[in-house]
């Protein structure tokens, strides 16, 4: 296993829109206007003959300072003007980056604090393995981590957090919140047409699927709906046909699997469900599938992993034409990850951030038979750890999505 260590030292957490190296998820927006910060002085000083790199082109020049870490600006955007027109400005940024093509994947993790229960969303750079804070959400509210779900479009660099309930208080929440990396902002959208929490929630084909989950008095719920992100809408759709909270859930192969899990004493196998938007119809899952379903799901190479939270935390993955889990080679997720986790992925990698924002980085293999073919399912993982910052010591995982920007 290798470790690769992260000294709190060395790797300050940055502000994607601040140059102050805090902790804090305030955030605070510049006021000073100024030929600086005027988006037709860039053209102005190219007219006047300063290029962004001398003996460069300019475009062969923002191609390359369209590359610099985001940690390397605040230093950076001090060499001239132009390059504090480029890089003082992060919607700018990421906005010229999106309309060349470029974009790295950025793991964002919503945790709160163990003691305290504030919530904050922390971003690491996944190019960099650095640290970095964006504004705070607009709640009003005190809002319980647990309850809330939070899905994102990742190409698109789009986070929505949705549902929930009030810190304390058995009052279930219909809020929704989108966060645009290219513009380093939260929108209030439109609420759910019915509050919830706990519920399973999935994007297929660019769209927001919630079903299930509590609402007031922990009443368990049938009831879905889909949300539009183009116009803001949410629609209903077919009841799940039973009343169910949701333990964990996933997409696959176009549909939504919704999984309420093992719950104590443990004498009752598990429900499950599965949307399929194409027919808006709910279907029982197999029984192999929701039984052997023991931890949190990732989506790779089009099969559905498990981290289990049982079972030395091994991975596993789902064969679809059994109706089984088998072992995925390779060792069980490393030591320094500990409960309570939260797992996403891309490409070929599996990301598993533990308490105190640990994060275990797993590289998924494709295992060939003897002969050469891959005629049975077969993967395997290797593992390496990235450690957090010691200001994250008491910091707890309650979710995380992948963006690319």
């Amino acid at each position: 296993m290798q470790r690769v260590r992260v000294s709190s030292k060395h790797s300050p957490v940055l502000k994607l829109g601040d140059s102050q190296l805090s902790l804090s998820p305030k955030f605070r927006v510049a006021a000073i206007k100024s030929h600086l910060v005027d988006p037709s002085s860039d053209l102005e000083l190219a007219i006047k003959g300063q290029p962004l790199i001398p003996g460069l082109p300019d475009d062969v020049a923002l191609n390359c300072l369209l590359r610099l870490p985001v940690q390397s600006h605040a230093s950076c955007r001090a060499v001239c003007k132009r390059w504090h027109l480029l890089l003082g400005n992060k919607e700018r940024f990421f906005t010229r980056r999106k309309e060349l093509g470029l974009c790295d994947p950025w793991l964002f993790v919503f945790a709160f604090h163990k003691c305290t229960g504030k919530i904050q969303w922390l971003v690491l750079d996944l190019a960099h393995f650095t640290w970095h804070t964006i504004p705070a959400m607009p709640c009003r509210e005190k809002v319980c981590p647990h309850g809330v779900r939070c899905v994102s479009i990742p190409k698109e660099g789009t986070l929505f957090v949705c549902g929930g309930m009030v810190s304390g208080v058995d009052c279930p929440l219909d809020v929704v919140l989108k966060y645009e990396v290219h513009k380093n902002r939260w929108t209030v959208m439109n609420q759910m047409i019915t509050a919830r929490s706990f519920f399973a929630s999935g994007v297929i084909d660019g769209m927001i699927y919630v079903a299930g989950g509590n609402s007031a008095d922990l009443f368990e719920l049938d009831a879905a709906e889909v949300l539009d992100p183009i116009d803001g809408c949410w629609h209903p759709i077919a009841n799940m046909g039973t009343n169910m909270a949701s333990y964990d859930a996933a997409v696959l192969d176009g549909k939504l699997l919704v999984t309420e899990g093992w719950l104590w004493p443990f004498f009752v196998s598990p429900r499950g469900q599965i949307y399929d938007p194409r027919t808006n119809n709910w279907e029982n899952m197999p029984v192999g599938l929701r039984e052997g379903w023991t931890g949190s799901s990732v989506v790779v190479f089009g099969c559905l992993f498990i981290v289990s939270e049982h079972e030395r935390m091994k991975l596993k993955v789902y064969d679809v034409n059994s109706d089984s889990w088998e072992p995925v080679e390779g060792p069980p997720l490393p030591e320094q990850i500990c409960k309570p986790f939260s797992v996403n992925s891309c490409n070929s990698k599996i990301y598993v951030v533990g308490r105190d924002l640990h994060v275990a980085v797993g590289k998924i293999l494709k295992v060939k038979d003897e002969d050469g073919s891959e005629k049975k399912l077969s993967f395997a993982v290797r593992w390496h750890v990235e450690d957090a910052p010691m200001a994250f010591s008491d910091l707890t995982p309650s979710s995380s999505q992948v963006l690319f920007a």
